[in-house]
């Protein structure tokens, strides 16, 4: 009975090693065709179009890439998007990371914290935009409170301080969002590791440094890379607060794309993105990249 059982398992191991390896691929070819036919496809239409004109379609070279790199209000949202995702993705991977570590801990009222941290994510844009005006107009709230402890009122959206409002708007809307997926992250990391390393002597910091941020590097390649995206959405309550011209502090690129979309700039537009593209894509390999050698070094 022994010898006849391997007998079959080894005749099920083989006919299941022995399946086309084409069958994984019939799984996934729905999302691979819409993938290439709404997203790949239109960008190699989007290559094309930045080498040619946008009127007659004549092809121009490289001149779309000139008068890209030469105009002043895109070297300004190039400069003001990069100052933006350079301060808030280390910002809210920070803040995120601290908020699930504290709420890791509490697990009475994890779930309850958990829906108050997500609860940014399900107001409505709208909603946003309307806190906003309220509390950052230049007789708003912040400007009322500022009046009745005597301190000078700041005129917040038209002032440098406005990419600082803009900042705090996309760390408040994402830090729950984060917080999530850093705590998915935390519950795959077995407690038997934390319980044998107490017992060698290991103090908090220790732990900290040399098992959960180690187990935790996937899990920062995923919520970096998702946070970046983010980043780019935050234009929407930037654009229904402050218009298509907000103060040139926080003129990012999506009002500059906004801005030469009413104009039909479409070859400028089309230059523009296969530059944010590329600058995107390289980010990402860079964030792969740091990501290898950790995991090689352990």
């Amino acid at each position: 009975m022994e010898h006849g059982g391997v007998k079959l398992s080894r005749r099920r191991n083989a006919t299941y090693k022995g399946r086309p390896q084409w069958k994984g691929l019939l799984f996934m070819l729905p999302s691979l065709l819409g993938v290439g036919i709404f997203v790949f496809l239109p960008f190699l239409d989007v290559i094309r179009r930045s080498f040619c004109e946008a009127v007659t379609g004549r092809f121009s070279g490289l001149e779309n890439y000139r008068m890209v790199f030469e105009n002043t209000a895109f070297r300004l949202a190039a400069q003001n998007t990069l100052r933006f995702v350079g301060i808030c993705i280390p910002l809210l991977l920070a803040l995120s990371l601290g908020a699930a570590l504290l709420l890791y801990g509490q697990i009475k009222y994890r779930q309850a914290l958990k829906s108050a941290f997500l609860l940014p994510m399900a107001i409505p844009v709208a909603s946003v935009v309307l806190l906003w005006k309220v509390a950052f107009h230049s007789q708003g709230l912040l400007n009322g409170l500022f009046h009745s402890l005597n301190l000078t009122q700041v005129d917040w959206m038209n002032s440098s301080s406005a990419f600082w409002v803009l900042v705090f708007s996309y760390i408040w809307r994402n830090l729950g969002y984060d917080v999530i997926l850093w705590l998915a992250g935390l519950a795959s990391i077995p407690s038997s590791i934390y319980e044998a390393a107490k017992v060698d002597g290991a103090g908090s910091w220790q732990c900290f440094w040399r098992i959960t941020l180690p187990n935790l590097l996937p899990s920062l390649f995923t919520i970096a890379v998702l946070s970046l995206l983010n980043s780019f959405k935050v234009f929407r309550e930037a654009y229904l607060v402050a218009g298509d011209y907000p103060h040139e502090s926080m003129y990012l690129l999506q009002h500059l794309f906004n801005n030469w979309y009413r104009d039909m700039a479409f070859d400028k537009m089309a230059a523009a993105a296969v530059v944010t593209g590329i600058v995107i894509f390289v980010l990402v390999c860079f964030l792969e990249k740091a990501w290898n050698v950790k995991e090689e070094e352990r």
